[in-house]
């Protein structure tokens, strides 16, 4: 009867799960909560049942059941990985899965990006279309001063650059059997996400220029912050990958977690290798630059 039941494929068919739901209730409350949040930043006020819900606190609830459900469903993949249910059929899924995440977040960029190329490209029609634009048909726009791109963006460019040498350098230790040498190079990659995250904050610190300025500030910064905060979520990534890496978690053979991390990062990457290139060179060029 045992031999009935035995598993015959490669396939991983999982025990049911709360977190779909548990994680969908809490993104519903979060969206719920970010609304009103917005309602109460602004003076708001929104009477539900009696009760005054223009509060922050409905958000940063939603916030922690999505939290929750994003480290418990991951404690069950890893848990699932190390029973030996991650086949190479089920690990050529998850790589599949991973790769239409990034495409996904590929697509979210060419947004930012054209946004940007539309404003700059086209200047004279954006203050003609909309007064809010405040072009004056130039790019950018007349009386905006804009940041050196050969100071603090070079500056992180390098940073991006160093750290993803290190996570490959990483990367190609535990290949080598070489656990030493991993956690190194997660550790270094790390520490450089830190500093890319802490110049950029000085960087927005001393912005000459505000998101409610012009088009040019707004496009600017939601390009950039965004990357940012993909900068962010991948160092918490990466710091996960130390953390398991330090316990031994990853194989030579078993890794996919390290590698999604790695993938996502030189994604990053390369995005702000485009971002550098276009926001800060391109449309820097001809324009007076201020001081450091």
């Amino acid at each position: 009867m045992a031999d009935a039941h035995q598993k015959n494929h490669d396939y991983h068919i999982i025990d049911p799960s709360p977190w779909p739901f548990i994680g969908s209730a809490g993104a519903l409350v979060m969206a719920f909560g970010g609304i009103i949040y917005m309602r109460y930043l602004s003076g708001g006020s929104l009477d539900m049942f009696g009760l005054e819900m223009a509060n922050p606190w409905v958000f940063f609830i939603g916030l922690a059941i999505v939290l929750y459900t994003m480290y418990a469903w991951w404690a069950d993949c890893i848990k699932e990985a190390h029973e030996g249910y991650h086949t190479p059929v089920v690990s050529l899924h998850l790589r599949y899965g991973m790769m239409m995440f990034i495409a996904s977040e590929i697509m979210f960029f060419v947004a930012w990006f054209w946004a940007f190329f539309d404003a700059s490209i086209y200047a004279g029609e954006a203050a003609q279309v909309a007064r809010v634009a405040h072009t004056g048909g130039h790019w950018p726009p007349v009386g905006v001063e804009i940041l050196d791109p050969f100071h603090l963006p070079l500056y992180n460019t390098i940073i991006l650059l160093l750290s993803g040498t290190a996570l490959t350098w990483g990367h190609h230790a535990l290949l080598h059997g070489n656990r030493k040498g991993l956690v190194q190079g997660l550790a270094i990659t790390v520490a450089l996400g830190i500093l890319f995250s802490c110049v950029q904050a000085y960087e927005y610190i001393h912005a000459p220029f505000a998101f409610k300025d012009s088009i040019y500030g707004s496009t600017f910064f939601m390009a950039t912050g965004f990357h940012g905060f993909h900068v962010l979520v991948g160092t918490i990534f990466l710091v996960v990958c130390l953390i398991r890496a330090a316990a031994g978690d990853f194989t030579p053979k078993q890794h996919f977690g390290l590698e999604a991390a790695a993938w996502y990062w030189h994604f990053v990457d390369v995005v702000w290798l485009f971002l550098f290139f276009t926001i800060y060179v391109w449309a820097s060029w001809g324009v007076e630059i201020i001081g450091h």
